[in-house]
């Protein structure tokens, strides 16, 4: 259940790069789809009615996107026909939910049609509209019900760190099924997370505690949680790990735990209250959604060596009765770390139990691990915000201030689409956004200044790409402090657009 080199076998982790268990005594079928064998059964801890709503989610949301490259095909058949303008329009509405801009539709008589454009402005319209349908359809009772148990765990606050990958995109909402309303997500490349900014939250998190009672008062003995999210592929562990860390499994983890660490030695330095902050790291293998818990001891020290898998358990536990199988999970924790804290224990114990939901989501919909073991992201997000993104590689995540702070996440996201789309004549698409809160004065110019600013640096960094029409940028923001949807400012493909048309 844990990885140690004193272990016995029978409770080993399995290592990276060998193949997933497979779970005893369950039914192996052929998936005609994938082509793999899945198991029919499920663990005794795994919801099976949330598995539906959010493969039916996600299946709603890439089908969109997956539909954009053939329907622009078909308009590309016939733009050279007389009544090509209404003809395009009717099939993009019909097929896609939204129309074509019409300058580019009419200028197809005098050259080629421009695909590039087309492309990057279908990206662009599907993102806001799923958006949409995100901020008027999310429900906030599994936010409060996550942040009552985390205080009852010990901790007021959990802010989460993982790599930029689009294949941990959906780390909160699947893999570790927590709310997205209830946590703070900020990605960075190789979980590198910026030790400054986090600062900057703590601090604003203890404020509102000693001003406003916020997530609850500042006597209450509960703590300020970080974690840290790096992954592997456990398939092709030398090429398709964490890029930004040449796919190095153990250099990954080590460069995550070190960053906490940091941000540790920052809060007690600079505010002389350490035991303020528990950390946790977690890996994740992208290929089939396990994840690796390194278990923190009482003094909130982690091995890299040593950690809980997912896995593991899920294999060994899947026959027992639901009591039997948490009490297994309660056990392995205390094998990994016999003094770790009791709330520590609590909340790990709960997100082992989440992902046995998404191991069954994986092994039930692809098979043994996914069919895109590598990158398949449809376009790059930039800035700050994206909750609403909660999807396996569906999005590559920048965040930044400036893209001078931000270059190295930026190149990493160029790179990847470089295979994803360039090398095809595609465009990549990026999505520049800053969220903002709407009741300070001035909050939404300034985040309109700043959409415009790191745009402008994004085409003069990448101006080569751009000057080809390899490139296009759009620019978006929305009120945090409501529960409107995104606001469109401005866009390459389209420049009179704004106002959110």
């Amino acid at each position: 259940m844990l990885r140690n080199a004193h272990q016995s076998p029978t409770v080993r982790a399995r290592s990276a790069g060998t193949a997933p268990l497979r779970r005893p005594g369950a039914v192996a079928v052929r998936n005609p789809g994938a082509g793999r064998m899945y198991a029919q059964l499920g663990h005794p801890l795994s919801r099976g009615d949330e598995n539906a709503r959010l493969l039916a989610y996600e299946d709603d949301v890439k089908r969109a996107f997956d539909t954009i490259v053939p329907v622009l095909k078909r308009i590309s058949a016939i733009q050279h026909e007389a009544d090509f303008e209404t003809r395009a329009q009717t099939l993009a509405r019909a097929e896609l939910g939204f129309e074509l801009p019409e300058a580019i539709l009419a200028d197809a008589w005098v050259e080629q049609l421009d695909m590039r454009r087309l492309f990057a402005w279908c990206v662009f319209q599907t993102y806001k509209r799923f958006c949409d349908d995100f901020y008027g359809a999310t429900p906030t009772g599994a936010a409060e019900e996550f942040e009552r148990f985390l205080q009852d765990c010990g901790f007021h606050s959990l802010d989460i760190s993982p790599c930029a990958d689009g294949r941990l995109a959906h780390l909160v909402r699947y893999v570790l099924r927590l709310s997205p309303r209830a946590v703070r997500r900020k990605s960075y490349a190789g979980a590198m997370f910026d030790v400054e900014d986090s600062v900057q939250k703590w601090t604003e998190i203890e404020l509102m505690r000693h001003r406003e009672g916020k997530p609850n008062a500042a006597d209450a003995p509960t703590r300020y949680l970080k974690m840290a999210v790096y992954h592997f592929s456990s398939t092709h562990p030398q090429s398709e790990g964490c890029a930004a860390h040449g796919s190095d499994t153990q250099k990954a983890a080590a460069a995550a735990l070190e960053r906490l660490y940091s941000f540790r030695r920052a809060i007690e330095n600079g505010f002389c209250c350490g035991a303020s902050i528990d950390l946790l790291l977690i890996g994740v293998d992208t290929d089939t959604d396990a994840i690796r818990v390194h278990i923190p001891d009482i003094r909130g020290e982690m091995a890299l060596e040593r950690y809980v898998d997912t896995q593991t358990i899920y294999a060994q536990t899947t026959r027992l009765q639901a009591t039997d199988a948490q009490r297994a999970i309660m056990e392995a924790i205390r094998e990994c770390s016999n003094d770790v804290a009791p709330g520590m224990a609590e909340l790990v114990t709960r997100l082992i139990e989440n992902n046995f939901s998404q191991i069954d989501y994986v092994m039930n919909k692809h098979g043994e691990h996914y069919p895109d073991i590598g990158h398949a992201e449809r376009f790059i997000g930039a800035g700050v915000g994206f909750e609403d993104i909660q999807l396996r590689n569906l999005m590559y995540f920048a965040y930044l201030d400036t893209v001078e702070e931000g270059a190295a996440d930026m190149d990493v996201g160029i790179r990847i689409f470089t295979g994803l789309n360039v090398t095809h004549g595609l465009p990549v698409p990026i999505v520049v956004r800053f969220d903002y809160h709407g009741q300070v004065p001035g909050s939404r110019d300034r985040a309109r200044q700043r959409c415009a600013r790191v745009a402008q640096a994004i085409t003069e960094r990448y101006a080569e790409l751009f000057s080809k029409g390899l490139l296009h940028v759009l620019q978006v923001a929305r009120d945090c402090d409501t529960s409107q949807p995104i606001e469109i400012f401005a866009c390459t493909v389209n420049p009179v657009l704004a106002g959110g048309h």
